[in-house]
């Protein structure tokens, strides 16, 4: 569902379609795919899902748009953007309309995950993140093969290169869904802040890159955020938090690994170049092996033989539509940043998680108290400082 997609600093949305900027906490995933590029070689490492998280959620998809860390992201795009890759609409004076496309997608892959794993109360997460990333395995093969779309072809050597990413990945992605089923939607997407905390952390110590001021107090705003936010959730469930602190790590790991691995990656590759739908066609198709082993050590055969879900036509539309909506946070995630700057898509990314939580609260009837509220809006608030302080450290350096 996932794949990573442009650099991303995995933020959260992003779900975990499941693609890639700099994930900082990330469509998503498959987003987890939110998701969430939400951080690749010269697009900087993987932010919200979901953001986040091209090539994860796809790798965007649970992962959202502040997961992805988009600092030089554009710049670098076009800079190594091979000359067939992917050419989407750039229509004049349509920037809304890609924004509202790329929220939508973004939005309502967390949103579909959590109605699948709570409302049907389906309890096989594992499998529906297998099923979902047949989908976009599937689709994009499809466009592949038909000469819409260019992906690098699957060697041995790019496979062995992209596996240890590719372990996390899904780790990142099953641990979205795990931690989705037991925690509100609002606060998912506050706890997902703390994803930036690790990842610029990791990057200041891995990669000594500096962090300004005002990154390190939009960071403290956020842990103090999910701390209060965690203390005074009314539905606090100790297993999703346990998950969504396993996420968190993982993402981080997931943003950090795939930079490091990105220049070997290229190397891999005949073109020399890894574009976010190859790094959506990679994650997808490596994770099914593994996600079969999974759905088998996990022991959910039994329950997929026995749950009447699966003979429900309508839960077979829902669970087939979050696969699209994954792989649609990727192509829309791509239009939105051909359409606009890298700062207009981050920042959005961070006001995306307003209505997101929102809709949460509303669409999922959850019961709040007035500290909580104020609690999740303060993460809200503290992600889009965090996003305005990257960009402006990033321009000044």
């Amino acid at each position: 569902m996932r794949n990573p997609q442009l650099g991303i600093h995995v933020d959260p949305g992003t779900p975990p379609g499941r693609k890639a900027p700099e994930i900082t906490t990330s469509p998503l995933m498959n987003g987890e795919k939110s998701k969430l590029w939400d951080q690749i070689g010269g697009q900087s490492s993987l932010a919200s899902p979901m953001r986040r998280e091209i090539g994860n959620r796809s790798m965007m998809r649970s992962f959202s748009a502040d997961e992805i860390d988009l600092e030089d992201l554009k710049t670098s795009k076009d800079k190594d953007r091979p000359s067939g890759s992917l050419r989407l609409p750039k229509i004049q004076n349509h920037s809304l309309l890609s924004g509202l496309a790329y929220c939508i997608a973004s939005c309502s892959m967390i949103l579909v995950n959590k109605f699948v794993l709570s409302g049907y109360g389906f309890n096989a997460g594992i499998s529906l993140m297998l099923y979902q990333n047949i989908v976009s395995v599937i689709i994009v093969s499809t466009l592949s093969l038909s000469g819409v779309i260019p992906t690098e072809p699957l060697t041995w050597k790019l496979i062995k290169v992209w596996l240890p990413v590719n372990i996390i990945f899904v780790g990142m992605l099953i641990t979205s869904m795990f931690s989705l089923k037991y925690i509100n939607v609002a606060m998912l997407t506050i706890l997902k802040n703390v994803t930036n905390v690790l990842t610029a952390s990791g990057e200041t110590y891995f990669f000594k890159k500096q962090h300004d001021r005002q990154v390190w107090i939009s960071l403290t705003l956020m842990i103090i955020s999910a701390i209060a936010g965690g203390i005074t959730d009314l539905s606090f469930h100790a297993v999703g938090y346990t998950w969504q602190t396993v996420n968190c790590i993982l993402t981080a790991s997931y943003s950090l690994t795939l930079r490091h691995v990105m220049d070997s990656a290229k190397e891999a590759t005949r073109s020399g170049n890894l574009n976010e739908l190859s790094m959506v066609l990679l994650n997808n198709v490596l994770s099914l092996p593994l996600g079969v082993i999974l759905v088998l050590a996990f022991n959910e055969v039994e329950y997929l033989l026995e749950t009447p879900l699966l003979r429900m036509p309508m839960f077979w539309l829902v669970i087939t539509a979050s696969g699209v909506l994954g792989l649609a946070i990727s192509f829309t995630s791509m239009w939105f940043l051909r359409q606009t700057s890298a700062t207009t898509y981050s920042l959005v990314g961070s006001l995306n998680k307003i209505p997101l939580s929102i809709s949460g609260i509303l669409l999922f009837k959850v019961h709040t108290s007035m500290q909580n509220s104020i609690s999740i809006l303060f993460g809200l608030l503290a992600g889009v400082f965090f996003a305005r302080a990257k960009l402006r450290g990033n321009s000044q350096s």
